[in-house]
């Protein structure tokens, strides 16, 4: 079988495992899976099958699954199964059928993986899978990520079908009568993969019948390019962007050298969910007023005098975190606050440190972000001064005042303003008998 010499090639040639790994396949039970399942029984690897019944097919999902399940008896290897409420699952994520499918299996399949000590997952993808990949990629909008198909092997998840096009497993099954179930789906253009799978190929397959061919050497060299671009995006990335706490800076007059500045930042920041659409704005807006800010999901960048500050999203809305009297450890997001109390102590003149009169305290303290109407007496001053004025005098950007934890007494009276200030009220004074150290760390 030519099938199988190759295929033991292709995984030494990518290292996707060693024959002494233990393999866990995602087996739908159509030809693809049927196929890997043939191979990995036939090269005398050690694995186990897993099957996923989405529920999305009535009767047929059914028949897939003791269509695997028989397999997998036959064969005596473990077994897996699981049943999803896919649909319920894609409508409360806000999500389409087909991506809540992708990722309730994947979820599954590393649990599975870790539970049960498998080195990776195997997934039955081939050659025009990659195609497809691409070109919806390229249909949708993407960087030159996306254009190199789907990869051998990311993290855990290994694909040692891709030396294969969809003719070629069509081949190979019928010839060595390999048993499979046919998945009706695969047959509606309902979904935008299958279109181009059904209309969109056949058509390019007309211009080019060696199209999984020549598909095959472009995915190979974009994948190459992408090697040399990283290369440069590592280097430039040293060069000009710097890293304090949860936050990143980049210099503004660094990026506006960048050539070309659009490719070249959008790879700085695509980790962060930043679509190309975004970054465009981004760059047309760099000498605009501080503050102004830009959106993902997940992160912002903020314009602030000579450089963009890139920084996670923070939920002000979240409840605040209580510090009770015995407690000498809190924990707030990514930072930390120890408690250490003294009957006397020498005052440092540091940022990280607050000395407190004890005796003022009333527990539970609080720490949370700051609040529109905040106010505080700064330490060396008299009078009350609203909490936004201090960070604006205090030249402090809009994500790191977001940043800020805010430490409250327990009448509600602001006792620090975390590596910051402390209020003027809290400070010990000749009378203190008892003095509280808080500290800020990382």
């Amino acid at each position: 079988m030519l099938a199988l010499t190759q295929f033991t090639a292709f995984a030494k040639e990518h290292l996707l495992f060693t024959a002494e790994q233990k393999i866990l396949l995602a087996v739908s039970g159509g030809k693809d899976s049927a196929l890997m399942v043939d191979l990995f029984k036939r090269a005398g690897f050690n694995f186990g099958i897993a099957h996923c019944n989405f529920n999305l097919r009535g009767n047929e999902s059914q028949r897939d699954e003791a269509f695997v399940k028989l397999l997998a008896l036959n064969l005596k290897v473990p077994f897996y199964v699981t049943h999803f409420d896919t649909e319920a699952y894609a409508l409360q994520q806000q999500i389409s059928t087909q991506m809540a499918a992708r990722d309730l299996r994947y979820q599954w399949f590393e649990t599975l993986r870790k539970d049960n000590n498998y080195d990776f997952i195997a997934v039955a993808q081939h050659q025009n899978d990659s195609i497809e990949t691409l070109l919806l990629n390229l249909t949708r909008g993407t960087g030159i990520s996306g254009l190199h198909g789907i990869l051998p092997k990311r993290d855990y998840i290994i694909r040692p079908l891709l030396f294969l096009s969809r003719q070629q497993i069509d081949e190979i099954v019928a010839e060595n009568n390999i048993d499979f179930v046919e998945d009706s789906s695969n047959k509606t253009s309902k979904y935008a993969r299958n279109k181009i799978r059904l209309n969109v190929i056949p058509q390019l397959r007309e211009i080019n019948p060696n199209l999984e061919q020549t598909f095959a050497q472009n995915i190979t060299r974009f994948a190459q390019t992408e090697e040399v671009l990283q290369q440069v995006v590592t280097q430039i990335r040293s060069q000009i962007q710097q890293k304090s706490g949860d936050n990143f800076y980049f210099n503004i007059a660094a990026i506006e050298n960048l050539t070309p500045k659009q490719l070249l930042f959008f790879e700085l920041v695509k980790d962060f969910n930043f679509s190309y659409s975004v970054v465009t704005e981004v760059l047309a807006s760099l000498h605009k007023q501080s503050g102004t800010s830009f959106y993902s999901s997940t992160h912002r960048i903020t314009i602030d005098r000579t450089d963009l500050i890139l920084s996670p999203l923070v939920n002000q809305s979240d409840a605040p975190v209580f510090i009770h009297v015995n407690e000498n450890v809190i924990n707030f997001y990514s930072q930390k606050i120890t408690l250490e109390c003294k009957a006397s102590a020498s005052i440092e003149k540091s940022l990280t440190k607050a000395f407190v009169d004890f005796e003022k305290l009333i527990f539970p303290l609080s720490v949370r972000f700051w609040q529109n109407g905040d106010k505080f007496i700064p330490l060396g001053m008299e009078s009350n001064k609203k909490l936004s004025d201090f960070f604006i005098d205090s030249k402090i950007s809009l994500p790191q005042k977001e940043q800020t934890p805010i430490l409250v007494n327990g009448n509600g009276e602001i006792i620090w303003v975390v590596g910051l200030r402390q209020d003027n009220r809290y400070k010990v004074v000749a009378s203190t008998k008892k003095v509280a150290i808080f500290e800020l760390t990382k």
